[in-house]
């Protein structure tokens, strides 16, 4: 009896070790652990917009991410997953998506979504689960202040809009513009607001406020006005979609004068939209395809080879999220632990993408130059 005893005492400890062991393999994201040994494999979630409004922003992305997966695949150290939701543009497909992904498909992080106004709906999601996400097209003010969780290499308007309005008082002599921008859409609300304070800080009047809507059509009654008062530049803080529109309906009317753009502007949608009108349009980047640089030919030569068109801003920026996500997984000694990999990605730096030399700074923003651009016969070149 006493032997019987002490073999049922032996076998309960047994057996509650192992109870306690799987609870602890189970228990959340940031105690997971795995290593990066050849073969293992990196699940890695990603939000962006597939159909409806802004899908060539979200297939671009796709397209980028596409590309770095299987070249991360094809050199034999950690594979990468790839599990793609579409946001649809909408914030609550954003946080369906991200929940999916955080809690059923357990991703060790999520790269995305594509909107700043997504972010803002599933970054507290994904910091308060322990979630690395890092955008890279999320530019609108007051992304990474969400949490330690959230990352982006897209680069915030605060840097590009200034750049791009002191370029061009520099080539053109501005004294007075008009802005127009898109008063339903958090990130470009935070793009006008951002205009607004480079162009007083340059010493331009602003002689008009204009706004419209995403999906709006038609921009006669805002540009009428503006023609009457005769600027010397139009600010638009707005997604291809109208921007093209606009630009197209501007030149229509008359008005010669140049525009200056915020992030939408940097996709060939734009271009596609506007056609002619679009030529002369500014806009502040860290990519653009014809820039002298060994990395950058070898990624538009592999691009078009896969997609038969130039990789615009967001592949590129897409692109280079994936190899830092990766080399900070690697780094970080796990594809699984996701608690390693948000500390893995707060020290990178001197990291040489095709968008240039990338840090991120002490708010997880990237640290890296900005290039003013111009549309010079239906392409994007350095505005010199």
């Amino acid at each position: 009896m006493f032997v019987m005893k002490n073999v049922a005492k032996k076998v309960m400890a047994g057996l509650v070790a192992a109870a306690f062991m799987a609870v602890a393999a189970g228990c959340g994201g940031s105690q997971q652990s795995g290593g990066t040994q050849a073969g293992s494999t990196a699940k890695i979630g990603v939000v962006t917009i597939l159909s409806g409004g802004g899908a060539a922003y979200g297939e671009a992305i796709k397209q980028g991410l596409e590309l770095a997966r299987d070249e991360i695949n094809s050199k034999g150290k950690t594979k990468i997953e790839l599990v793609i939701e579409d946001s649809k543009g909408e914030k609550n497909e954003a946080i369906n998506a991200a929940n999916k992904l955080i809690h059923k498909d357990n991703v060790v992080g999520i790269i995305g979504p594509t909107l700043s106004g997504d972010m803002f709906a599933i970054g507290p999601i994904a910091n308060q689960s322990g979630v690395p996400i890092m955008g890279t097209s999320t530019t609108a003010e007051g992304i990474t202040e969400i949490g330690e969780y959230v990352f982006r290499n897209a680069l915030p308007e605060s840097l590009a809009i200034p750049q791009a309005v002191k370029k061009a008082q520099q080539k053109l002599g501005l004294k007075k513009v008009a802005i127009m921008y898109s008063n339903n859409n958090d990130w470009a609300v935070s793009s006008f607001k951002t205009f607004e304070q480079a162009v007083k800080n340059n010493g331009i009047e602003v002689l008009t406020i204009e706004t419209f809507a995403d999906k709006d059509t038609d921009f006669s009654a805002q540009l009428t006005k503006i023609a009457t008062l005769k600027p010397d530049a139009i600010m638009v803080s707005g997604l291809y979609q109208e921007a093209g529109l606009i630009l197209k309906k501007a030149r229509e009317m008359g008005i010669t004068v140049p525009f200056v753009g915020n992030n939408g502007f940097n996709s060939p949608q734009l271009v596609k939209i506007a056609g002619a009108s679009a030529e002369g349009a500014i806009v502040a980047s860290p990519w653009f395809p014809s820039k002298d640089d060994e990395k950058v030919k070898k990624f538009v030569t592999a691009y078009k080879a896969k997609y038969g068109k130039e990789p615009d801003q967001f592949a590129a920026q897409a692109y280079d999220a994936l190899y830092i996500m990766a080399d900070a997984l690697e780094k970080s000694g796990s594809t699984t632990d996701r608690a390693k990999l948000k500390n893995s990605l707060k020290i990178v730096k001197d990291f040489q993408g095709v968008t240039g030399k990338f840090a991120f700074d002490e708010k997880r923003n990237p640290a890296m130059e900005v290039t003013v651009l111009v549309v010079k016969e239906g392409n994007f070149v350095e505005l010199k």
